[in-house]
């Protein structure tokens, strides 16, 4: 099979088709993106805000796990998967709430500090062997990224530093830590996750799907500087006539940062970490999706807004200007999202061309298939083999 040359910062979409109806509709494919994809990078999960106390904790499920996201005494956040180490039992239930200083299994009382150590196993110091420190809770790797936790379900896998290079460091200016979540939205779309990320990462659908974003932001004005690999976006330029996007066109906050450079009062930046984040970064807040497949054509969005604490504690502000921009603009791409999963169900459909004003979302689709260990002939059919 010829190789195919990646370069970056190029936009080779010629001859690049979009993905094949199977991508889209067949449940052996998201059982292999579980396995190649959700259960070997890394994921981003929610904010560090969620645990902001000892021993405040969450579920979450992924690829077929349960995962007790929490904050130990030291004030370490961590993560376990949900399973005793005696008989396997679930330990916790409840979705989301606050340990003491330990957690306990409710079939037979093992018992666990908030950093995994076995400390309680009754009956079982008369066992042969047995010692409490080679029966910890398995821990999942994490990482904290600008506020943000990520896990990851592979055994031994690169460090977030080194797979997630490109992006360490590019948005310090942001002050993404110190920001604090101001609204979150739920939505369960009838749609492929890919569908999703690959409507995020173009405009080419704007200016017919969204009137209200394209008057906010003209799609002919902005550049891409992440175009290859599994980090993708640019910015776009805000309108003479808007300084945010709101449904007014007014911030509906203080600047995220007091250091933001001038330039960054005037654009909008949009990026996808794959698998699972879409980063939006705006001058008076910051949104970001969180992306769970449920079936081949369902998935889980959470959308959550953050702002500078300034922001919150001032009622003169509203920042439901910007989430309620937001939610109409998330429900308008939803919308094609669905029509497009209803569309890529039908015999009829064959892979079509990506135009020149899709290439980020033929560079997901690259990243995607080198992720899949599939062949390039795939997105490049005239490809010679």
């Amino acid at each position: 099979m010829t190789a195919i040359v990646w370069k970056p910062r190029e936009l080779p979409t010629h001859g690049q088709t979009t993905l094949p109806r199977r991508y889209f509709t067949d449940p052996a494919l998201l059982a292999e993106e579980e396995e190649k994809l959700f259960r070997r990078q890394w994921l981003c999960v929610d904010r560090e805000e969620k645990v902001a106390r000892p021993g405040d904790y969450f579920l979450l499920e992924v690829a077929g796990e349960s995962i007790i996201i929490l904050r130990d005494q030291q004030g370490t956040v961590r993560a376990f998967y949900n399973v005793c180490r005696h008989r396997g039992s679930r330990i916790c239930e409840e979705h989301q709430g606050q340990f003491s200083e330990t957690i306990q299994c409710p079939y037979h009382a093992w018992t666990y500090g908030l950093d995994g150590r076995l400390i309680g196993a009754p009956a079982t110091h008369d066992l042969e062997g047995f010692r409490k420190a080679d029966w910890p809770l398995k821990a999942v790797p994490l990482a904290l990224w600008e506020g943000f936790i990520f896990i990851n379900l592979a055994e031994n896998p690169a460090s977030f530093e080194e797979t997630h290079a490109p992006l360490l460091g590019r948005f310090t200016r942001f002050a993404m830590p110190s920001l604090r979540l101001g609204k979150t939205i739920e939505y369960d779309i009838r749609a492929n996750w890919k569908l999703i990320v690959q409507n995020y990462s173009e405009c080419y659908h704007c200016p017919l799907v969204h009137p209200t974003l394209t008057k906010r932001t003209p799609p002919s004005l902005g550049e891409n500087d992440l175009t290859d690999g599994p980090y993708l976006g640019g910015y776009m330029v805000l309108a003479e006539d808007a300084r945010s996007m709101t449904l007014t066109g007014r911030v509906c906050g203080v600047p995220v940062s007091a250091t933001l450079p001038e330039e960054d009062h005037d654009r909008v930046y949009y990026y996808s970490i794959m698998p699972n984040m879409l980063l939006s970064l705006h001058p008076d807040y910051v949104m970001f999706h969180v992306l769970w497949p449920v079936a081949v054509d369902r998935t889980r969005v959470f959308c959550s807004w953050l702002f500078h604490p300034a922001t919150l504690a001032d009622p003169a502000f509203d920042i439901e200007d910007g989430t309620r921009f937001w939610d109409m603009t998330n429900r308008e791409d939803w919308h094609v999202c669905e029509l497009s999963q209803q569309g890529v169900t039908s015999r009829s459909y064959t892979p079509g061309p990506y135009s020149r004003r899709e290439s980020v979302s033929a560079a997901f689709d690259r990243d995607y298939i080198r992720a899949m260990e599939h062949p390039a002939q795939v997105i490049f059919p005239n490809l010679a083999g």
